[in-house]
């Protein structure tokens, strides 16, 4: 696939250009391509307009006609749905991120007694919203994994879970304020399944909140995947090569994401 792009590169004196590139990316990226993007206008004079939202409201975003250059999603499979439809292509791999668990400081959580106390009853478990955000899905994967080891937890797992995230219902943070660091704040959940990289993000907003890994037979991984949906326009190829790149790669490591091109 990275072979595709790269020839597609070899084409761009063909293309055309653009005033700007309007770039849609998971909000788990925002911190990170915030700072990529930076970098970007800079080296190239290039404005890039990015927003940041769940994958899955991106992807129906873009099927319900919004025009966008780039799509970096926060999984493969939205992409890569866009791709086969024939709205771009190719999708490529870009960075991986792991779950963790995002605890409140009296929870007495840690990576063994994890699943116990998620199926506590008197312990409420937050998610994100599946379909919408795949961070939901994800966490749903969890539940799967679950049921391998007790019978029955996953029904519980799931019937339990608090959506609280992601969807195009969930309240929405403060103005500046990490979503999932606000959700523990105003105490709507006791332990909330998230990217590792959002549990960094909300501890540093709320110090108190727990970070625990998942056990090696509940983790689950996230790869995130990327297309380019105007092939015509120059710039947008050109942003993500820089994504591609070991500086921008670099930055997706700072961040606690997984750069598998970094140097």
């Amino acid at each position: 696939m990275l072979k595709r792009i790269c020839m597609a590169v070899l084409l761009l004196p063909l293309m055309s250009h653009a005033a700007e590139v309007q770039f849609r990316a998971a909000g788990s990226l925002k911190a990170a391509m915030t700072d990529i993007i930076e970098q970007y206008q800079t080296i190239n004079g290039v404005k890039v307009q990015a927003q940041f939202a769940p994958s899955g409201l991106l992807r129906q975003r873009i099927e319900n006609g919004e025009q966008v250059a780039v799509f970096a999603s926060a999984n493969m499979k939205h992409p890569e749905v866009l791709s086969q439809a024939g709205k771009g292509g190719p999708v490529v791999m870009f960075a991986r991120n792991q779950l963790c668990a995002l605890a409140q400081p009296d929870v007495k959580l840690t990576s063994s007694n994890l699943l116990d106390m998620m199926l506590r009853p008197d312990v409420r478990l937050g998610t994100s919203t599946p379909k919408a955000d795949p961070a939901g899905d994800y966490a749903f994967k969890v539940f799967e994994r679950a049921e391998v080891l007790r019978p029955g937890s996953q029904a519980l797992l799931s019937s339990k879970a608090l959506q609280l995230t992601g969807g195009p219902q969930s309240a929405k943070a403060p103005q500046g304020q990490n979503p999932y660091a606000w959700v523990m704040s105003q105490q709507q959940a006791d332990i909330f399944l998230t990217y590792c990289t959002n549990a960094v993000l909300a501890k540093k907003q709320v110090p108190r909140l727990q970070i625990i890994n998942l056990p090696a037979e509940l983790a689950v991984g996230a790869n995130y995947g990327m297309l380019v949906l105007d092939k015509q326009q120059v710039e947008a190829w050109q942003l993500v090569l820089f994504i591609l790149s070991p500086q921008a790669q670099a930055i997706l490591a700072t961040y606690g994401f997984e750069a598998p091109l970094a140097l």
